[in-house]
This record gives C-alpha cells, sequence and structure tokens, in this order.
C-alpha cells in the first residue's frame, strides 16, 4: 500500500509537471499543505524532502519551497525508485516494451555482476522506455531467477519491484551506482531515437536485498537531452 507521504508527492510532482505551479513560485506552506491534505507536519515533510531530492523544488531558509524549472525530467542518483513511481509523477505518457527476456546459465560477465556462483540460473531482460513516443531509455538487467522465479514479460512490462516485494516478500535495500558518458553503439542507434545524439548517459547499478544479497544488476542507457540527474547532498564534517 502506498504510504501518505508518497500520495502527496505524487500529486504535487504532477502539478509541478504540468505547470499548474510554474518555476520559480513557491509552493503552498507546510500549514495549507497539511490542511489541504488531512495530514500531519512530519508526513508533509517527508514529501517535500522526497521533492528536493528529485529535483522539483529548493527549500529557502525563511521563504518556503521554490519551484525549479523541468525542462529535463528528474531522475535522482541517490535513491532508489522503480521507472513505474517515477511515471508516476511524470505528466507525459510514459511506455514500457519489453524486447526480451530468458533464463541462461550465468556466464562470467554474469558472475562477475552478480556475484554469483558457476552455472546459477539468471534471466536476461531487455526493456524499452517510451516518453510521449519517443525511445529514450534503454534498459538491460539481469537479476537471480532463484528470487524471481515467475518472472513474466508483463511483471517485467509493469514492475519488478512490485512483484519482488508484494509477490515474493522481499526487502529491497540499497545500491551501489555509477554514472558515465559513453558513445552509442550500432544497438543503442537502431532501438533508441538517437537524433543527432551520438552520446548516452550510462547509469550501472547493482542493487541489493536488506539481507545484503546482490540479486539485480542494471545497465540503464539515457538520451541526454530528456534528463537531468539529481541528488541529494549534505554536508558532514
Amino acid at each position: 500500500m502506498q504510504k501518505k507521504f508518497q500520495a502527496i508527492y505524487d500529486v504535487l510532482a504532477k502539478e509541478i509537471q504540468a505547470e499548474k505551479i510554474k518555476a520559480g513560485q513557491l509552493l503552498p506552506s507546510e500549514n495549507e499543505l497539511t490542511e489541504r491534505f488531512e495530514t500531519s507536519r512530519e508526513t508533509v515533510r517527508k514529501a517535500l524532502q522526497l521533492l528536493s531530492q528529485n529535483g522539483y523544488i529548493q527549500k529557502l531558509q525563511g521563504k518556503g519551497s521554490v519551484v525549479l524549472e523541468q525542462d529535463k525530467l528528474p531522475l535522482p542518483v541517490s535513491g532508489l525508485t522503480s521507472f513505474k513511481e517515477l511515471a508516476r509523477s511524470m505528466s507525459q505518457h510514459v511506455e514500457t516494451r519489453v524486447i526480451s527476456l530468458s533464463g541462461k546459465k550465468a556466464n562470467d560477465f554474469d558472475q562477475r555482476m552478480l556475484q554469483c556462483a558457476t552455472g546459477a540460473s539468471v534471466w536476461e531482460l531487455h526493456r524499452l522506455r517510451k516518453i510521449d513516443g519517443e525511445a529514450v531509455i534503454y534498459d538491460k538487467d539481469l537479476l537471480l531467477k532463484d528470487l524471481a522465479p515467475g518472472l513474466t514479460e508483463t511483471i517485467a512490462a509493469d514492475s519488478i519491484y512490485d512483484y519482488l516485494e508484494q509477490d515474493m516478500g522481499l526487502s529491497i535495500s540499497y545500491a551501489r551506482k555509477e554514472v558515465v558518458v559513453e558513445e552509442a553503439d550500432a544497438k543503442d542507434k537502431e532501438i533508441l531515437d538517437m537524433g543527432s545524439y551520438q552520446q548516452l548517459v550510462v547509469v550501472r547499478s547493482a542493487v541489493y536485498l536488506e539481507d545484503t544479497t546482490l540479486f539485480q544488476y542494471t545497465e540503464s542507457k539515457h538520451r541526454p537531452d530528456k534528463f537531468r540527474f539529481v541528488d541529494f547532498a549534505r554536508r558532514t564534517k
């Protein structure tokens, strides 16, 4: 079941994407949002923190939260969010198409990326993400088959994380990510709507369960003009 602060985040993110609240404007105060959503101030603050982390707002000391420019879609670097969860906050039409899903025995590359045993059973999944009809994200995933034995193309087109957490009872905890810019290869240019772009932003992620099991390795290629990668940083001494 979706938590209250996530529901508030979804509503406000969609309003910002649709420019119902324009860049440069202040969001309603915490008190006003508490009354609007009939919830606690703590819940509202959690929603605002998530909006800040994902690049929708900037909190100004003594003034409130100002809406930031949204010419590119915000993708959180530090967060661990499924594409389905991100899509809920987008005003654009979003579509996921499964290119292929196959089970196999882990090869040398798979073993290194998943840190699994020789001959372990893994899923290899390729998906294409379209935004407003343009193919702008190409995802390649490796997953341990034992943890997702009933994975299907239908599940993969919807949400693997929903399946793992709700159906399999697993707890997804954290990820290690690497973000690089690379030249698009022939396969990328065939699958993605590249236009005049020759490079892609590539996010490589190793995702772990709460018990520290590495269960997923993802290589996600993004056309650079559509996205901005956001993070939440806190100074430590």
